[in-house]
């Protein structure tokens, strides 16, 4: 463990010697909060690109590129060089002279400690995460990016029992035991994207995206584990209609074949997914998108695949109407809408049709989000509000009745669309920036409501932090925060349970991670 830590900072060191550059181009769904100013340029009325599909293809528009600039304080002139090296530059940037070639590399680090005072254990919780991001340009037509990072952590008591209950590690993958109660796990992403031609780009990669203009998607969401893809994306008519084929494989941990080859390693049964988008700019104010996704049989006993060449068809509602919303292979439709009130408001909102002729007691699945976006409120310029309704039917995204293999809209037991599963959420969320400095105050309310005997329960989430931004090139910051998290049963009261953690960190903000749940 000392040499592996001191091969670590050694690399750091050498990093530092390249000569680096400022601009910021990472792709990757940036956190959040973090992404709050590009977003406020993307909602303006006059702003024509499509922001409801996630991440970016800066290809399509200049304005997809990330605001860094308006973190920054320092300039690189004079004496102040060496400071603006510390606090605006990339690590590592390279540059051809004919420009026909670019590189940056950067450290994906999170060093958070801290202690769950509810917990009368009185153990301390930290993570430590240590990585790099790393990405670039071939000529102005191919764009890649890659990220990797290995992490131990202990977690506080409700973000363990959901890692032991689903066996991964809430977004990051699957983990191995850490000193007994903590968790050792390392995930991986990255991408190409080729623009063979002005209207249309190619990507390929494994990651995650993201379908909506909310904090939660209830179409397609980033809160799962990473996963194969492939992304097809058009534009056409000056721009006003983006249309997307995303095909993906997604797994379930359970053993692909019955007969299981002991002298192997474990495999787990994949299933295939397709999914289509269509975003249209009605006007300048107002933007529709229409959603189609179906997650088909996953293989056989022997873990073969028999793919239908259906699956295959990149024409939206097709396969809607083949095989309609009660089919065993599980289909998803619905669409989304954001309507640009002011050039500083817009409401949002979705709607997901799942199962509609359900004959089981849990009835139809369904579900619907409405929601607004406040930027600069009462003129404060880069305060933030949003506030967020969703709602999703128990019975949502679950393996239909017929299919032979676990169809589930899930990914590594997660929901790959709405986090908490299933239930009625209320989110309210701010944010201000004040140069370098930032404060985020965010509170969800969520109500479970199940059948089968199962308990009702509500559950109350409160996250404040206040920080500061080390280097915007790659969201280095540091913060003081807590979480407070309630979760009351209504038959089951013995069962309640409290989470109160206090945190201090050293963080790469280039992700987003859902642990309101």
């Amino acid at each position: 463990m000392w040499a592996k830590k001191n091969i670590f900072f050694l690399t750091a060191i050498l990093i530092l010697v390249f000569n680096p550059a400022s601009a910021q181009f990472y792709n990757f769904p940036s956190d959040i909060s973090f992404s709050l100013i590009t977003e406020r340029q993307l909602s303006v009325k006059d702003s024509a690109v499509h922001a409801g599909v996630k991440p970016y293809i800066h290809f399509f528009s200049s304005q997809y590129a990330h605001v860094a600039d308006s973190h920054r304080v320092f300039k690189s002139s004079g004496h102040k060089a060496t400071i603006n090296l510390i606090f605006n530059k990339h690590l590592v940037a390279i540059e051809s002279k004919q420009q026909n070639f670019k590189l940056r590399l950067d450290p994906l680090v999170n060093f958070e400690g801290g202690r769950d005072l509810s917990d009368t254990s009185g153990r301390n919780l930290y993570s430590n995460t240590r990585g790099f991001i790393a990405s670039g340009y071939i000529g102005k037509k191919f764009y890649f990016e890659t990220l990797l990072a290995e992490n131990q952590s202990f977690f506080p008591t409700y973000i363990s029992n959901s890692a032991k209950a689903t066996l991964v590690v809430p977004g990051q993958g699957r983990w191995k035991t850490f000193k007994l109660t903590g968790y050792d796990y390392a995930f991986s992403s990255g991408f190409i994207s080729v623009q063979p031609l002005k209207n249309l780009n190619i990507q390929l990669g494994h990651g995650k995206q993201k379908i909506g203009n909310g904090y939660r998607s209830l179409l397609l969401s980033d809160n799962a584990f990473n996963y194969p893809y492939a992304r097809i994306t058009q534009q056409w008519f000056r721009g006003r209609v983006q249309y997307n084929n995303i095909y993906a494989v997604f797994m379930n941990l359970v053993p692909a074949a019955i007969v299981q080859n002991l002298g192997a390693e474990r495999l787990f049964q994949k299933k295939a997914a397709s999914f289509q988008y269509l975003s249209v700019n009605a006007a300048k104010f107002l933007n529709l998108g229409f959603f189609q996704g179906l997650i088909w049989e996953a293989g056989d006993s022997k873990n073969r695949q028999h793919l239908d060449l259906q699956y295959y068809n990149p024409l939206i509602y097709t396969n809607l109407l083949s095989y309609h919303l009660n089919n065993k292979n599980n289909i998803v439709a619905g669409g989304d809408f954001k309507l640009k009130l002011h050039n500083e408001f817009n409401i949002y909102g979705q709607i997901m049709l799942d199962d509609l002729k359900n004959t089981s007691k849990k009835g139809n699945g369904w579900g619907f989000q409405t929601g607004f976006n406040y930027f600069n409120v009462l003129g404060i310029i880069n305060l933030f509000l949003q506030a967020e309704i969703n709602y999703v039917a128990e019975s949502s995204y679950l393996s239909p009745v017929g299919s032979v293999s676990d169809q589930s809209y899930s990914h590594y037991n997660q929901n790959i669309a709405y986090t908490p599963g299933s239930g009625k959420e209320l989110m309210v969320t701010g944010d201000y920036k004040w140069r370098r400095f930032f404060m985020n105050v965010k509170y969800n309310l969520q109500v479970h409501e199940a059948s089968y005997l199962k308990d009702n329960f509500t559950t109350n989430f409160y996250n404040a932090k206040i920080g500061y931004v080390v280097n915007s090139a790659y969201n280095l910051n540091i913060s003081l925060g807590i979480n407070y998290r309630m979760q009351n049963f209504y038959t089951f009261k013995g069962s309640n349970e409290q989470t109160n953690y206090i945190y201090f960190g050293l963080k790469t903000s280039l992700y987003n991670l859902y642990y309101d749940f």
